[in-house]
Protein backbone atom coordinates (compact mmCIF):
# COMPACT_ATOMS: atom_id res chain seq x y z
CA UNK A 1 0.00 0.00 0.00
CA UNK A 2 3.16 2.27 0.65
CA UNK A 3 3.39 2.62 -3.23
CA UNK A 4 -0.03 4.19 -3.89
CA UNK A 5 0.00 6.48 -1.02
CA UNK A 6 3.75 7.35 -2.55
CA UNK A 7 2.03 7.88 -5.63
CA UNK A 8 -0.55 10.16 -4.66
CA UNK A 9 1.60 12.19 -2.75
CA UNK A 10 3.58 12.84 -6.03
CA UNK A 11 0.33 13.55 -7.98
CA UNK A 12 -1.03 16.01 -5.32
CA UNK A 13 2.31 17.49 -5.22
CA UNK A 14 2.36 17.49 -9.20
CA UNK A 15 -1.66 18.43 -10.12
CA UNK A 16 -4.15 20.93 -9.46
CA UNK A 17 -7.31 19.14 -9.21
CA UNK A 18 -9.22 18.38 -11.52
CA UNK A 19 -6.43 17.90 -13.87
CA UNK A 20 -5.96 16.36 -17.21
CA UNK A 21 -4.32 12.93 -17.12
CA UNK A 22 -2.66 10.08 -18.96
CA UNK A 23 -3.06 6.33 -18.11
CA UNK A 24 -0.74 4.47 -20.16
CA UNK A 25 -0.98 0.60 -19.63
CA UNK A 26 0.44 -3.04 -21.90
CA UNK A 27 -1.84 -5.99 -21.33
CA UNK A 28 -1.73 -9.28 -23.44
CA UNK A 29 -4.42 -8.80 -26.67
CA UNK A 30 -6.88 -11.16 -24.70
CA UNK A 31 -7.40 -8.80 -21.53
CA UNK A 32 -7.58 -6.06 -23.73
CA UNK A 33 -11.40 -6.12 -22.91
CA UNK A 34 -11.31 -6.45 -18.95
CA UNK A 35 -8.83 -3.65 -19.28
CA UNK A 36 -11.40 -1.18 -21.12
CA UNK A 37 -13.93 -1.89 -18.27
CA UNK A 38 -11.90 -1.00 -15.90
CA UNK A 39 -10.77 2.56 -17.62
CA UNK A 40 -12.82 5.86 -16.93
CA UNK A 41 -14.00 7.22 -20.51
CA UNK A 42 -12.26 9.51 -22.25
CA UNK A 43 -9.52 9.58 -25.51
CA UNK A 44 -8.09 6.10 -25.93
CA UNK A 45 -5.17 5.41 -28.21
CA UNK A 46 -4.66 1.69 -29.12
CA UNK A 47 -1.36 -0.11 -30.41
CA UNK A 48 -0.99 -3.36 -31.47
CA UNK A 49 2.80 -5.03 -30.65
CA UNK A 50 4.40 -6.40 -33.65
CA UNK A 51 3.41 -10.16 -32.81
CA UNK A 52 -0.07 -9.18 -32.03
CA UNK A 53 0.06 -10.45 -28.62
CA UNK A 54 -0.27 -7.36 -27.04
CA UNK A 55 -1.60 -3.84 -26.51
CA UNK A 56 -0.95 -0.94 -25.76
CA UNK A 57 -3.61 1.30 -24.24
CA UNK A 58 -3.50 5.10 -23.50
CA UNK A 59 -6.09 7.13 -21.98
CA UNK A 60 -6.37 10.98 -21.60
CA UNK A 61 -8.96 11.97 -19.30
CA UNK A 62 -9.77 14.41 -16.90
CA UNK A 63 -10.07 12.95 -12.94
CA UNK A 64 -10.90 14.88 -10.04
CA UNK A 65 -8.70 14.27 -7.76
CA UNK A 66 -5.67 11.73 -7.21
CA UNK A 67 -7.93 8.99 -5.27
CA UNK A 68 -9.63 8.48 -8.84
CA UNK A 69 -6.02 7.81 -10.55
CA UNK A 70 -5.22 5.79 -7.53
CA UNK A 71 -8.72 3.92 -8.05
CA UNK A 72 -8.27 2.98 -11.63
CA UNK A 73 -4.42 1.39 -11.48
CA UNK A 74 -5.39 -1.03 -8.01
CA UNK A 75 -8.28 -1.77 -10.14
CA UNK A 76 -6.02 -2.68 -13.35
CA UNK A 77 -3.27 -4.30 -10.99
CA UNK A 78 -5.54 -6.97 -10.61
CA UNK A 79 -5.32 -7.56 -14.73
CA UNK A 80 -3.55 -10.95 -14.82
CA UNK A 81 -0.07 -9.58 -17.66
CA UNK A 82 -0.89 -6.16 -17.51
CA UNK A 83 2.13 -3.34 -17.32
CA UNK A 84 1.08 0.17 -16.23
CA UNK A 85 3.39 2.59 -17.30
Amino acid sequence: MAFFEQLKSRLDTVHTWPSNYLFKFIVPMQKKSELLDVLPTGLIEEKLSRTGKYISISLKTRVEASDDIIAVYQRAAAIEGIVSL
